[in-house]
């Protein structure tokens, strides 16, 4: 039996970055990969897929041209999934070779293979070959991700009735489709394929989605999807699924209302992959949906040397705050310091179009009786909106009255998950609404926003008193030292 430091089960954005910072620690570290390729669901299923998808189907489709040159304009005049596929498996390849780089330059072992826990410290492997072998790890980190929810009552057929998973498989693109699931993975997909020109529908029990994201921001996305015939039917759930003898699927929703199309996409939650895990055997559980509960400052689980990272952990569930919470992870497992993570991380949505969130919404500063002033900025203000031919698109951002400082930014549009960084440096070093107006954007560029959205909350707020003044240059000192 080989003993190792540190053993990570999964080689998601958790699982390889916990890896390789436990390795650059100096530590003997193993890491087991239940799948063909490392990567995990972030490379293979999710997060990579989704968004190579989504740039394809955006380039192929003209999509970003149509302001210009009319809702009628295409690059490509048939898209096939094919043409789909085929830059998505580049993508993969790519990913894959960076990451096996890694992990070979940094020493990380790696075993392909299914783990189990025989003891808190014993994992017993199923390798892909059929052979089994023990191993035994001073620290273990889980980082096994997450799979889509699929109810026993839903007819998954894999290839007309399906989950998020399946889709990247499908063989036509269709003309209809049905996404049952108004959270981030069906509102992604939905979008995406309507910028494929497919005639989307979604069910969701809810009476609102997005209930995180700000409510200006989603009444604006909301009106976007509808302006483009996409069928939002709120409050309704879907009690049936069935394929019809002509091979369309009909969804009886709880009001008694039926919706047919092609094809239909089962996107209403997704589950912790912990099932084959064997937790009892290390004195753990994990909660009706498949996750597991840690301390949010180290990831320890209730067993001290076994720690959880990524989406089996809960909300965010992020690439990017997975990544972040496996390299902590390892730091404290391995005995090194750690600094607790910024209060401000951006979440992205990777719809058509983006939204991007970081700090507080509108709707958490009025529940904290916060005096506030908000800024707006459209994107078709800017020269650059008006050279790329955006029609669509807002930033907003929120101010405290009596500090001035930036509470929350919320951008929906063309590039809004990268726009979002410049919002979260100011959140996370306390600035105040003076910072973007009394600073120089380039020109032209849509992170001119933020001056516009500055100067529209200042307008409102007026000068800083002088005590404000003296409060904030405080502040400055405060974070440069």
């Amino acid at each position: 039996m080989i003993q190792y430091d540190f053993i990570v089960i999964g080689s998601g954005p958790a699982g390889r970055r916990a890896a390789i910072q436990a390795a650059k620690l100096g530590s003997k570290v193993l890491v087991v990969e239940k799948g063909t390729r490392v990567g995990g669901v972030s490379v293979h299923t999710g997060t990579i897929p989704s968004k190579t998808l989504r740039e394809t189907a955006l380039n192929l489709t003209g999509w970003r041209e149509r302001g210009f040159y009319g809702r009628a304009y295409r690059v490509k005049a048939e898209i096939s999934s094919e043409d789909l596929r085929r830059r998505l498996l580049i993508t993969l390849d790519h990913e894959v070779e960076v990451l096996e780089h890694q992990f070979s330059r940094n020493r990380v072992n790696h075993i392909r293979g299914l783990a189990h826990f025989v003891d808190r410290n014993t994992l017993e492997i199923e390798k892909s070959d059929g052979e089994m072998m023990q191993v035994r790890g001073t620290a273990i980190l889980l980082s096994i991700g997450t799979k889509p929810f699929r109810p026993p009552n839903i007819p998954f057929d894999h290839d007309k009735i399906i989950d998020s998973d399946e889709l990247l498989e499908i063989k036509d693109i269709p003309r209809s489709m049905i996404v049952v699931g108004a959270g981030v993975i069906g509102i992604e997909y939905a979008t995406i394929y309507s910028a494929l020109d497919t005639a989307v529908t979604v069910v969701e029990p809810r009476t609102t989605m997005l209930d995180f994201i700000d409510r200006e921001i989603v009444d604006d996305f909301t009106y976007q999807l509808r302006d483009r015939n996409v069928k939002l039917l709120f409050g309704q759930s879907a009690d049936k699924i069935e394929r019809e003898p002509n091979g369309r699927c009909k969804v009886t929703l709880s009001n008694g209302r039926t919706v047919t199309a092609e094809m239909v996409l089962y996107a209403a939650g997704r589950m912790g992959a912990t099932a084959a895990l064997k937790l009892e055997n290390a004195g753990l559980t994990a909660d009706a949906r498949g996750r597991i509960k840690v301390n949010p400052l180290t990831f320890q689980t209730d067993v001290p040397n076994i720690y959880a990272a990524g989406d089996v952990v809960g909300f965010p569930s992020l690439a990017s705050t997975a990544m972040e919470q496996g390299r902590i992870a390892a730091r404290h497992a391995i005995g090194v310091p750690t600094q607790e993570p910024p209060q401000f991380f951006p979440y992205g949505i990777y719809a058509v179009p983006e939204i991007s969130t970081c700090g507080l919404t509108e709707e958490e500063v009025k529940d904290r009786h916060i005096a506030y002033e908000c800024g707006i900025a459209r994107f078709r203000e800017t020269s650059r909106g008006h050279i790329m031919g955006l029609d669509n698109g807002m930033l907003k951002m929120i101010f405290s009255m009596k500090t001035r400082r930036l509470l929350g930014v919320h951008i929906v549009g063309e590039g809004a998950t990268e726009l979002i960084h410049i919002g979260q440096a100011v959140l996370n070093l306390k600035g105040t609404v003076d910072y973007f107006v009394e600073n120089t954007f380039n020109y032209p560029t849509l992170a001119e926003a933020y001056k516009i959205a500055g100067l529209d909350a200042w307008n409102r707020m007026g000068e800083a008193a002088p005590e404000q003044q003296e409060a904030e240059q405080e502040t400055q000192q405060e974070a440069a030292q």
